[in-house]
Parts: C-alpha cells; sequence; structure tokens
C-alpha cells in the first residue's frame, strides 16, 4: 500500500509543474493515450494480447524482466492469459515527427498470470513506448518495460524471436 502512496505522490508532483496538464494535450495525443488504454481493456477483456495493435513492421520490446531484446513481428503468437488486471497510469504523450510518431510513457500496475507461467501478483513498472499513425490508426512500434522499485516486471522467460 505504501508503493501505491508513494506513486500518487510523486505523479501529483509531476501534474503541479506548468505545461504537463493532460487537458493542454492535443487531438493526437489523446489518441494515442485512449490506445494505450484500449489495448489493457482488450487484454483484461479476452485473456491475451491484442496482435492488431502492433505495427505491420512489427515491434521491438524490452520486457522488465531484463532479458533480451524481443521482435515481435506479424503472425507472432499473443500472449494468453488465465487472468489479467493490469492498468495504465499516469499516460504521458510526446508527439514527434509531424504528429506521425508519438512517445508515451506511463505506469503499468496490477497483477496477471500468464498462461503456463506463475502468476505476477504485484506488477509495477515504468513503460516506454513508441506509436505510429498507420492508416489513421495507432500501432505500436517499440516498447521498454523497467520493474518499478517494489514492484515485479514480468516473469524470466522470454521469447525467442530476438533477431
Amino acid at each position: 500500500m505504501a508503493r501505491k502512496a508513494w506513486l500518487s505522490m510523486a505523479v501529483a508532483a509531476l501534474i503541479a509543474v506548468p505545461g504537463l496538464a493532460h487537458a493542454q494535450q492535443s487531438e493526437a495525443q489523446q489518441a494515442v493515450r485512449q490506445a494505450i488504454r484500449d489495448n489493457y481493456e482488450y487484454s483484461r477483456e479476452n485473456l491475451t494480447n491484442n496482435p492488431a495493435t502492433n505495427s505491420a513492421d512489427g515491434t521491438l520490446e524490452f520486457w522488465s524482466s531484463g532479458g533480451l531484446l524481443n521482435n515481435v513481428q506479424p503472425g507472432t503468437p499473443a500472449a494468453q492469459y488465465e487472468a489479467f488486471n493490469v492498468t495504465p497510469k499516469y499516460i504521458w504523450v510526446v508527439m514527434l515527427a509531424d504528429d506521425q510518431v508519438a512517445m508515451a510513457q506511463y505506469y503499468a500496475e496490477g497483477s496477471y498470470h500468464a498462461v503456463g507461467q506463475d502468476p505476477i501478483d504485484d506488477y509495477v513498472t515504468r513503460v516506454t513506448q513508441i506509436w505510429v499513425n498507420e492508416g489513421g490508426e495507432w500501432k505500436l512500434r517499440g516498447s521498454h518495460f523497467s520493474p518499478l522499485m517494489g514492484g515485479s516486471g514480468i516473469s524470466q522467460r522470454s521469447m525467442d524471436t530476438v533477431p
């Protein structure tokens, strides 16, 4: 519980900084934020990752387990879950390249149980992602997940898709 209070206080301090309020974000920034929320909601409702979220060019991912780079290509089987209750929090979006590329940073917090793995009850990570606009839809191109102090990242397993 102390971790959640600390996180809330830290974020409240960031929000107080002039110019960082969500209300000042553009329509594109809000669309990226919504794409992130929708991605997690899809996993909660369907107990699987949404492969349609990934870019047609694939997605490069560093996971919070500290392993090697994962190159998730189209057609890669999506992760399956017995339970998934992870929520993105405090999403900040910075637009790049004429509003066609965005960098998002946020916290992901909750618990999940991937099929065939041990459950993770204290999943708390910092996330940095690159989103690209492909045909009017925001698609994920890259991610870096790192555990927040006091929380766990993902399990130590990783995919065998390293380039």
